[in-house]
């Protein structure tokens, strides 16, 4: 596996030349995962073919403008880049995209508990009925979290990156609750750092995953794209236009011995695409659906039945003007709840309209299943409801509304994998190749599912590997 440094180089100076011969090199899906692996393949001197089922390029980032007032958009997946993330930012630079600092947390919006809205600068836990513990009374959880964090932490700090195979293999059998539970929490903290740290419907899933990722301060320093979150894989249209088949699903795989065989379906009908090699870099949740001759072996047949995949849903409301910011002094960052919107956030563009795009609800898990099981424009309506709570000006100020739920997405089947407990000590079954398949995306990346630095790092190794096989 090559280390940060060198995927740094690899995208600045592309593949090692080495000994590879030219070759003919299908991929399937255009989100930054297919997107990266193309563009080395190709500047290495490989014929590429990229298969996309969707009309558009980029996957989970997906920025909706239409239904939306010029000048408005609504980031429906990806909307903000760690800085931390040196990869991600290696493409935003080698593109030369603007960015903005990402405000995530700010201490004028608001927290709403238990029927109380109060700023988030003013937050008490001791106001609040939490059972918890005498030791923990009073306490916020983020300071509870790092206390239980801390042995962990320094044995990181002492040995190194390397020490994360061996947390690995003492806690990968823990979810984050049975972790907790177990470090002597109470029902009331864990609740409380569920609400607080968005995390409430997802206390079932991997403890180490959860525990490498508050570890690496990932919101600490974000930027976003001044032209919109699709501004990255479109940045890559210019080169690999020409090579990409959109409309084009996936049906089956004839993974022969000496080369792969691909069949897709437009809606001019079923075609077929021969290649040496086949990267694949859609998510397992959509290749449980995929015939594949011969089949893949038991191990990765059970990868791709057993990853996890989580919904998450997003409604963004139009408003005439932009009251959190006029009213209640609130410019960038979020507010957390327990009501059926839960979290509610203030995207930073579009000042120079007047109006704004409210992200009024952002659920996982759950909270977004309940919410997809409902007519769209009852939906809309109970968003509003609960948004009067904490922002009364939403029922003079309302326009329209944009709604999508990832776990409904044909293209998607969820907003990305959510590693269980178990996952990471069997984590090479996820990614090991079969014959000539290789597998890239964000699913493929062990501590950054879900994020765009997760599908360019799989993408980068895939591509490595298929350029060096002979």
């Amino acid at each position: 596996m090559m280390h940060q440094t060198e995927m740094l180089a690899t995208i600045e100076a592309g593949l090692q030349p080495g000994n590879s011969r030219p070759k003919k090199i299908v991929i399937v899906g255009a989100g930054m995962a297919g997107l990266v692996a193309g563009d080395l393949l190709k500047r290495a001197g490989h014929k590429i073919t990229i298969l996309e089922a969707q009309h558009r390029v980029g996957g989970r980032i997906y920025t909706v403008r239409d239904g939306l007032a010029p000048g408005l958009r609504a980031e429906m997946g990806a909307m903000r880049i760690p800085q931390s993330h040196e990869l991600t930012m290696a493409y935003v630079r080698r593109f030369r995209l603007k960015t903005e600092p990402f405000i995530v947390t700010n201490p004028n919006a608001y927290i709403y508990l238990q029927g109380k809205r109060v700023r988030r600068k003013e937050f008490d836990p001791q106001k609040f009925v939490f059972d918890v513990h005498p030791h923990e009374s009073g306490k916020h959880p983020e300071d509870l979290l790092k206390a239980t964090f801390k042995p962990i932490y320094d044995r990181v700090l002492e040995q190194g990156e390397a020490v994360w195979d061996q947390i690995i293999a003492e806690y990968d059998h823990f979810s984050l609750r049975g972790f907790l539970r177990h470090s002597g929490w109470s029902e009331g903290a864990i609740e409380m750092l569920g609400i607080l740290g968005n995390v409430e419907s997802r206390m079932n899933s991997s403890f180490v995953s959860y525990l490498h990722h508050e570890y690496s301060n990932t919101f600490s320093n974000m930027v976003y794209l001044v032209d919109g979150s699709d501004a990255l894989p479109n940045a890559f249209l210019p080169i690999l236009g020409k090579h990409i088949r959109l409309g084009a699903s996936l049906e089956a795989i004839d993974n022969a011995a000496n080369q792969v065989t691909v069949t897709y379906q437009t809606l001019a009908g079923q075609f077929q695409e021969t290649a040496d090699y086949l990267i694949v870099t859609i998510p397992f949740s959509l290749m449980r659906h995929i015939e594949v001759t011969p089949a893949f072996s038991p191990r990765k047949r059970r990868a791709i039945r057993q990853l996890n995949y989580d919904s998450s849903s997003k409604i963004f409301m139009q408003c005439s003007s932009r009251f959190w910011e006029n009213d209640d002094g609130i410019h960038g960052g979020g507010s957390v709840t327990d009501l059926a919107i839960r979290n509610v956030f203030y995207p930073q563009h579009g000042q120079e309209t007047g109006r704004g795009a409210l992200l009024a609800s952002y659920t996982w898990g759950r909270d977004a299943i309940c919410f997809a099981s409902l007519p769209r424009d009852y939906l809309i309506r109970q968003a509003i409801e609960n948004l009067r709570e904490i922002h009364p000006q939403i029922d003079r100020t309302f326009e329209v509304a944009v709604y999508h739920h990832w776990g409904n997405d044909p293209y998607a089947g969820g907003v990305g994998a959510l590693l269980e407990p178990g996952t990471m000590s069997s984590f090479n079954d996820i990614v090991a190749p079969e014959g000539r398949v290789y597998f890239a995306g964000d699913h493929c990346s062990k501590f950054k599912t879900r994020w765009i630095q997760g599908a360019i790092e799989s993408a980068i190794h895939a591509a490595q590997d298929v350029h060096a096989a002979r």
